[in-house]
């Protein structure tokens, strides 16, 4: 759990979890070791909870673990006498690998003049996080529960815009989620493959534990003027920035626009809370994304299965026309059989690819063994026979022959299935004159 832990270290909070199954302690921030009167957490590493933060030879009474459940916290009062301080204390549960983990931030209630504005604001932060969980994770769809917790946080925050960007391969990031207040320009479409060097300041912060503040973005004009050239722009005035973490590396970051300047501090305590749910969520929708793809899509070439076929079937409607064709790859059964199976995927791959070339990804499906599937809606017939005759010099030149049968319809009405079937038919027929001229 380091990856979470670093996040606290340097709270002014005290911050301290422990096993919730042996009531070993795991982590103590800074904070809470000069409290304590420790100089590193390894000296009391291993320690039971109950002995270290309360001097007890057996676990509490008063322990909370019975109350506390991922995605709440438990929040209750306790007078300390091992620092001689009553703090006010936030419990909630961590699950990684099959543990439980018991996290508490403790806060000073002897200075209470002095908290009272971050104890409401924690209080704050502590029940829009669980409300604004509350309606993500009533979204079935992962993607939605993602756009519904930006747009709660959005309005809660009174803000612009919150968005979400994710780091690829190439080191640039795409800004892969984004609500808009009413009245403000989205900015997500041109905000993909940004360069790392335009937030490379800001990585920097985040590897001091760090979020980004900005206050007034003209004051980055000279201090980071490779961000400030993607901020100006957008009108942004103020933001908040902090880091997606996994796995103790940096994956991306997520945001927020013009939220008023007074609550500035106030989001950025609240994005040091809720960045391990953002994560969940983006692991949630991975996981359902690759559910999907073994689901819908074929292993081999990528197309869509007759899963996906059917789909693309139902997003149609009455007075579309539809363009089909019924493809057979020839020769495979024989190639299978003297070369192997790995040549036949060889030819299925390059029968694959001279579709591609003249058709969308999107309207490529393998239905069978050596069948492929086109469906093309909104197509002229007359542009449909065109890319049939383009169809067979790419095949011709990826040595890739398929027996094609066609129909073209100028209006869906529900009859796949029987459109399908005089595709395959026609199929067959180009099928059986292609053999006899062998002969």
């Amino acid at each position: 759990m380091e990856k979470i832990w670093k996040f606290y270290e340097n709270m002014n909070e005290m911050v301290y979890a422990s096993d919730m199954d042996n009531y070993e302690l795991v982590y103590m921030n800074r904070k809470t070791l000069d409290m304590y009167g420790y100089q590193s957490f390894d000296e009391v590493r291993g320690k039971k909870c109950y002995e270290v933060l309360q001097g007890l030879d057996r676990p509490c009474d008063m322990c909370t673990n019975d109350c506390l459940r991922p995605g709440y916290f438990y929040e209750w009062k306790y007078y300390n006498p091992i620092i001689g301080k009553t703090v006010s204390l936030k419990d909630t549960m961590l699950e990684e690998d099959g543990r439980r983990y018991r996290m508490e931030l403790a806060i000073d209630m002897t200075l209470q003049e002095e908290q009272s504005k971050t104890i409401e604001e924690m209080t704050q932060n502590t029940k829009m996080v669980n409300d604004g969980l509350k309606l993500a994770l009533a979204e079935a769809d992962p993607r939605q529960a993602i756009e519904v917790f930006l747009a709660y946080l959005g309005q809660a925050l009174e803000s612009e815009r919150v968005y979400i960007f994710e780091r690829k391969e190439a080191d640039v990031h795409d800004n892969t989620f984004e609500w808009c207040a009413e009245g403000v320009i989205p900015q997500k479409d041109v905000l993909q493959d940004v360069p790392f060097e335009a937030v490379k300041l800001w990585y920097q912060t985040f590897e001091r534990n760090k979020n980004v503040i900005i206050r007034d973005v003209e004051e980055t004009k000279e201090t980071d003027p490779e961000a400030y050239k993607y901020l100006k722009p957008q009108d942004i005035h103020t933001l908040v920035v902090s880091p997606i973490v996994s796995d103790n590396k940096i994956i991306g970051f997520y945001g927020v626009d013009n939220p008023p300047a007074e609550y500035l501090n106030h989001v950025s305590m609240m994005f040091k809370i809720i960045g391990h749910f953002i994560l969940s969520l983006l692991k949630r929708r991975d996981l359902v994304k690759r559910l999907e793809k073994m689901s819908f899509y074929d292993q081999l070439t990528g197309l869509g299965n007759r899963h996906a076929m059917d789909e693309y079937f139902s997003s149609m409607k009455e007075k579309d026309s539809i363009g089909m064709l019924y493809c057979d790859v020839m020769g495979l059964k024989r190639i299978n059989d003297t070369l192997g199976h790995q040549e036949g995927d060889k030819l299925l791959l390059r029968a694959c690819d001279s579709l591609r070339k003249v058709f969308s990804e999107e309207s490529l499906f393998r239905i069978g063994g050596d069948e492929f599937l086109v469906l093309c809606k909104n197509i002229p017939e007359e542009e449909l026979l065109r890319r049939i005759e383009q169809l067979k010099k790419e095949m011709e030149s990826a040595n890739a022959l398929m027996a094609i049968g066609h129909v073209w319809c100028p209006s869906w009405e529900n009859n796949g299935d029987a459109l399908l079937t005089a595709a395959d038919q026609y199929m067959y027929e180009n099928k059986r004159k292609y053999y006899e001229m062998q002969k």
